[in-house]
């Protein structure tokens, strides 16, 4: 099979990959590229000339505006994919190295996605790439994966995963002391000490790809006064919120974005606790004797935030002993706390975090102070939106670290939020496993470990999946159990946040990152045979983003995955009037 490039341009409105052939997206042009069923006709999605990215206006009223990074991805021949976009990206690898973003077949696609009809099979049926495939998913008991003898890499040791799941931390526990699973998800904060101490376990811990933070809207007074958010800062004791109210696995956060990701520990550490120097430094701000205020603070918990009542009680406490600064308390349900701060609107304090949607540092700072952040800080700093606009467009790694220096500096100076926690979790494994696997992106590659002297590998998480077509799916569990079976064109490193090849062997940008291109894996086969080529790459995106293609169909019809990195649908659906 002739090699395979995947070039991707993100720049304009993306093209109707539809079936339809009154509105097609998709063209097809034919290629020299050797193929073994006949000419490779290359795809194309949008067609030519579609959806251009600085379109103002959607072309009817029929579609909202574009508001989305791609501009076209093309099969360039058999092995290459090319992808255009409507502006530089330094972190489009990062946003590949998803099982969210796996490819699939495109006769399974087109055969597991019917138009129309029920829940697709697809849901439920898995035709992958990777060391896995699925054997039997006994819904309410267990998925059983069995070993792809045919795989391009190197081969699972197991010859079978495992995933079987329980609510219970306590029960589940139970079983991987009963030996009935090898390795735990989610230890219980009230077992953490004795598993830890148990020489038949062995503990890891799940970096936490989160941060919880305390923030402010400086359009408020007192806190358009960076006095006032500084003496916030140093008069607070961190540590001891973490100690008393979170779970083991949890660190202090010295920057807003966790140190595992690359470049998150950039720049100056976070204030240590000093209440005698913040009250200096709040009376030189015009209030020596404090203020009144409220803390919003959200009724449902997060991974980032599992007590926020807690939280909201101790920074009470911790304010008025600390600051004279006396604050009431405000409990709000979580999305609306989320739409007033985003809109500007909550003046005070409050309570929120954030989770990573792919491993890079301009996915927890761009999002939150870059130049399209949301108004929840009020008024944005140019040297912190400047450092994060420049990063976004330098591939050259020692300057974006100078660039996320400039910003996290900045961050600290100005202190707009003040970053609280980073949240992790514990896993447990019987002490024989060899080269236990926890990931921060949840999505373990168990093909490398070692089940002492057992055939298989069972692995049991706190639910069951909802579906194993993961490009519809955020769940952690589901994409766990995708992990093994489907590929992307890139990964994660099992255990660091490194991006490192998948299917394909390279994706290499242009000089100013407008265009990205891919080279395939030769001799890559999916599950049932069928061979890997550039069309499927094309079709598996598109069926993701274009929300008027027919096999746009998951679950939910969400595509939370591909929105989170790539920012809209092409021909996205009007805003109902009124």
């Amino acid at each position: 099979m002739a090699a395979l490039v995947l070039v991707i341009t993100a720049c304009g409105s993306p093209p109707d990959v539809s079936r339809s052939p009154s509105r097609s997206t998709v063209s097809e042009a034919p290629s020299s590229a050797p193929a073994s069923t006949g000419p490779f006709r290359a795809m194309t999605v949008p067609a030519t000339g579609e959806a251009p990215c600085d379109e103002a206006d959607p072309p009817d009223t029929s579609h909202a505006a574009y508001t989305g990074e791609l501009k076209r991805i093309r099969a360039k021949d058999a092995r290459t994919v090319v992808f255009e976009l409507c502006g530089p990206d330094v972190a489009f690898a990062a946003k590949l190295a998803t099982p969210s973003l796996a490819i699939n077949d495109t006769a399974w696609l087109q055969s597991k996605i019917e138009p129309g009809g029920g829940d697709p099979q697809i849901l439920t049926e898995v035709n992958g790439t990777g060391p896995y495939r699925l054997d039997q998913w006994s819904h309410g008991s267990d998925i059983t994966l069995v070993r792809n003898e045919a795989y391009w890499g190197h081969p699972g040791i197991p010859g079978a995963v495992v995933f079987r799941w329980r609510d219970d931390a306590g029960a589940r526990l139970s079983d991987l002391r009963a030996s009935t699973v090898d390795a735990i998800d989610q230890v219980a904060p009230t077992d953490a000490q004795d598993v830890t101490a148990d020489p038949d376990l062995r503990t890891l811990v799940r970096p936490g790809w989160n941060v919880a933070y305390i923030g402010f809207n400086n359009r408020f007074a007192p806190f358009d006064t960076v006095g006032v958010r500084q003496a916030i800062a140093m008069g607070i004791d961190r540590d001891k919120i973490i100690a008393t109210l979170y779970p083991p696995g949890t660190e202090v956060a010295s920057r807003f974005t966790p140190c595992s990701i690359p470049h998150g520990c950039s720049g100056q550490a976070w204030y240590e606790s000093d209440p005698v120097a913040a009250r200096d430094v709040l009376s030189l701000a015009g209030f020596k004797s404090g203020f009144k205020t409220v803390i919003h603070y959200p009724t449902e918990s997060r991974d980032y935030l599992p007590n926020p009542l807690g939280v909201a009680v101790e920074l009470q406490a911790q304010l008025k002993a600390n600051l004279g600064i006396v604050a009431d308390l405000d409990p709000l349900p979580f999305d609306g706390l989320v739409a007033a701060a985003d809109a500007g609107k909550l003046g005070g304090i409050y309570l929120l975090g954030a989770r990573a949607s792919y491993p890079d540092a301009l996915d927890f700072l761009g999002t939150h102070f870059g130049p399209d952040a949301s108004a929840q800080f009020g008024n944005r700093w140019n040297d912190i939106a400047g450092a994060l606009d420049k990063a976004a467009a330098t591939p050259d790694d020692a300057k974006r670290d100078k660039l996320f220096t400039a910003a996290n500096d900045a961050i600290r100076r100005r202190v707009p939020m003040i970053p609280l926690a980073h949240v992790g979790t514990l896993t447990a494994y019987r002490a024989d496993v060899r080269d236990p696997q926890v990931s921060g992106a949840g999505t373990e590659r168990f093909a490398a470990v070692i089940p002492g002297d057992r055939g298989q590998f069972a692995w049991m998480g706190a639910s069951e999946p909802r579906s194993l077509y993961c490009a519809d799916e955020i769940d952690p569990a589901a994409l766990r159990v995708c992990a093994q079976v489907s590929e992307g064109l890139l990964a994660y490193d099992a255990i660091s946040a490194a991006i490192v090849p998948a299917l394909a062997q390279a994706c290499v940008p242009v000089a100013d990152l407008t265009i990205w291109t891919c080279t395939l894996r030769a001799g890559v086969t999916f599950h049932d045979g069928a061979a890997l080529d550039a069309n499927d790459v094309v079709l598996s995106f598109a069926a993701q983003w274009d929300a008027e293609h027919p096999l746009h169909r998951g679950r939910t019809r969400a595509f939370g995955p591909f929105l989170d990195r790539f920012g809209g649908f092409l021909h996205p659906p009007a805003a109902p009037s009124g």
